[in-house]
């Protein structure tokens, strides 16, 4: 029997256990409070989610159900990892790419070259532009018909099913000075997330150490 698409809250995980993977190797895999700040950042995320950690957790149980995430083991605080990237023989630019599609909903190329940098160093849009066609031959994006007002076709991810084509509604495409800034503003928001992140782990490491001691007290 085939599995049913993915829902949002799995997708969202999976992209930001994608997302933290590429972007912050060394405080990666991720506690379960860890991926759950990652899930409800506002900054590269559409729709922003408010989810608590019971929801994040039935999301990994599922992912890792379909071997997509893994649990680490002989740790104090379990932690979160991806598998999906490999077992799809992702390069760093078809899982950037890939990542700010699940994380940001459908796209064009050069909207995946804004928002994904911190994740890959693109040398040229064509560069995303292969990414986005490789990933289209392996069935895990479709290309969605040009919406009026745009110059440039978005892209979906197939994990929740093959998406329809819908009417825009974001309006006309922003004009670069506008996109150059909000890609800004999410990058700076996007710090600020992991910050919170790195503090909430500390804590975590604190609380840890100070259990271990007293045993020895």
């Amino acid at each position: 029997m085939t599995d049913a698409p993915l829902g949002p809250v799995e997708v969202r995980a999976l992209g930001a256990l994608i997302e933290k993977s590429l972007a912050t190797p060394e405080y990666y895999p991720l506690t379960l409070n860890g991926l759950t700040l990652a899930c409800n950042q506002k900054s590269n995320r559409e729709p922003v989610m408010e989810l608590d950690e019971v929801e994040v957790s039935r999301a990994l149980t599922e992912l890792i159900r379909r071997q997509m995430a893994y649990e680490t083991a002989g740790s104090r605080s379990q932690k979160y990892g991806q598998h999906f990237t490999r077992l799809h023989k992702m390069i760093g630019a078809e899982s950037a790419a890939f990542c700010v599609i699940l994380l940001r909903g459908p796209q064009t190329p050069g909207e995946i070259k804004g928002l994904a940098g911190r994740m890959h160093e693109w040398q040229s849009l064509e560069e995303v532009e292969a990414a986005l066609a490789d990933l289209i031959e392996r069935g895990l994006v479709v290309k969605l018909p040009r919406s009026p007002g745009r110059k440039e076709h978005r892209y979906a991810h197939t994990l929740s099913g093959v998406p329809e084509a819908v009417e825009e509604e974001r309006g006309p495409a922003p004009a670069p000075a506008m996109s150059a800034a909000r890609a800004e503003s999410d990058r700076v928001s996007a710090l600020e997330e992991e910050v919170r992140a790195l503090r909430s782990e500390l804590e975590e490491l604190r609380n840890a150490f100070t259990d271990f001691k007293r045993q020895f007290d």
